[in-house]
């Protein structure tokens, strides 16, 4: 529960890297899924009913609420799995689930279990708000709605006072920033037509990403296309206007990426982190939404556009196949050994070469992702300005590392294409 004035920032967690990332950046939230009965259970590796003890303890130690999602289509084989899922989630103390089929609201009311809306849903009205108010606290609005008309719905939830459960206002939550899908708040199926592969079960093909050829089947004249990528739209992003979206009284940003990587979790989060912090405090300005607009083209994205939001000119989409990012992480090697009392990692290079100044990044499922500049290591046990394949290095690390963390550098992305 947010107060008037702050929104919730919450982050995807498609594995425990993720995870650690989200909450090492700001978080207030994450969401993920279990085993198969999630949106993304193809597109990342997602958690196992041992997981989520874990999750909890972590996310419990810096006050990070949890989500559990189950928000795909639900056929009666699988509702036996439903209440082992939700049974097993309210049992590790997850705050929440989100949900989109009755059978989940159902049964998740049946065991007291705090319900989330999810924008499979397509809410786009007070009354629907009003309707799913007798289950959940939280709803998520259909993505294609404007800001104009979200803040319209979080005003009549207020003025007429619509509470959930829990007994307080229902909060409202929209999405932030991430990939769009050219269907109707995610529901397509293209996928499922075309490969038997349904993206309402979490198993999306994305046959949107692809280049099509548009023929005219009575001439077979082929048409010409602005954009070869017709089906994929750009990313959404709202960071340039986030102080207006704060205004509308939404009280959660959820940030898509699930099957991102963990630098992407960690970059993402960090940003919207601290352009929420800068709304609240005041110091909300163009210089910093500059910077920090390239900070977020530094990882996966396929371009930006403000979604529905402000009311502009539908469908901006992609101009080419796959990300747009700036840098790329490029594998150098693992860690090896941390020395507590001196602070220092230590690491087998088994790729590529790095020398004093370059950006590393270290990630690993208890570590989280870490990103630093090199500004001195020990290379077999001299001081160097470089390291080699086949190299052992030591180098000062504020955190302490694992056995098997994987360390990165950093780099532009047209140096990664000449590697």
């Amino acid at each position: 529960m947010t107060e008037k004035g702050t929104i919730e920032l919450m982050a995807p967690a498609g594995n425990f890297e993720s995870l650690q990332a989200a909450i090492d950046n700001g978080a207030d939230s994450v969401y993920f899924g279990v085993e198969q009965l999630n949106m993304r259970a193809r597109a990342s590796i997602n958690f196992t009913l041992d997981d989520l003890p874990e999750i909890v303890k972590r996310c419990d130690q810096k006050s990070v609420r949890t989500y559990l999602t189950l928000n795909t289509i639900i056929y009666d084989h699988d509702l036996s799995l439903i209440k082992t899922l939700l049974d097993a989630a309210k049992s590790a103390g997850i705050t929440a689930v989100i949900a989109m089929d009755q059978a989940v609201i159902s049964y998740a009311r049946q065991i007291e279990m705090e319900i989330h809306i999810s924008t499979q849903i397509n809410i786009t009205n007070i009354e629907t708000v009003k309707f799913y108010a007798m289950f959940a606290d939280t709803m998520v609005m259909s993505r294609e709605l404007s800001l104009r008309q979200v803040k319209k719905i979080v005003d009549q939830i207020e003025k007429e006072q619509v509470k959930g459960p829990a007994g307080r206002l229902v909060e409202i939550e929209i999405f932030g920033h991430g990939a769009l899908c050219m269907a109707v708040s995610g529901k397509c199926y293209l996928s499922l037509h075309s490969n038997n592969s349904s993206a309402n079960r979490g198993a999306c093909k994305q046959n949107c990403r692809k280049k099509y050829t548009v023929i005219d089947q009575e001439s077979g004249f082929e048409i010409e296309l602005d954009n070869e990528y017709m089906m994929s739209p750009k990313d959404l992003c709202t960071l340039d206007f986030l102080d207006q979206l704060i205004d509308t009284g939404v009280k959660v940003l959820k940030i898509e990426g699930r099957g991102r990587a963990p630098e992407y979790v960690a970059k993402v989060i960090h940003t919207y982190r601290e352009a929420i912090d800068a709304y609240a405090n005041g110091t909300f300005d163009k210089e910093k939404v500059t910077h920090w607009m390239s900070e977020l083209e530094k990882v996966y994205n396929r371009g930006f556009w403000s979604g529905y939001y402000l009311g502009q000119k539908l469908g901006e989409w992609s101009e080419s196949n796959g990300s747009k990012a700036t840098q790329k992480k490029v594998y150098v090697g693992k860690g090896t050994h941390f020395f507590p009392k001196s602070n220092i990692g230590e690491f087998k290079i088994e790729a590529y070469d790095i020398k004093v100044g370059d950006t590393l990044l270290i990630q690993g499922p208890t570590t989280g992702t870490h990103e630093l500049a090199l500004s001195e290591m020990m290379v077999n046990d001299l001081q160097s300005q470089k390291a080699t394949k086949g190299d052992s290095i030591t180098l000062p690390l504020p955190f302490r590392i694992r056995p098997s963390d994987k360390l990165y550098k950093v780099v532009q992305q047209e140096t990664a294409q000449a590697l």
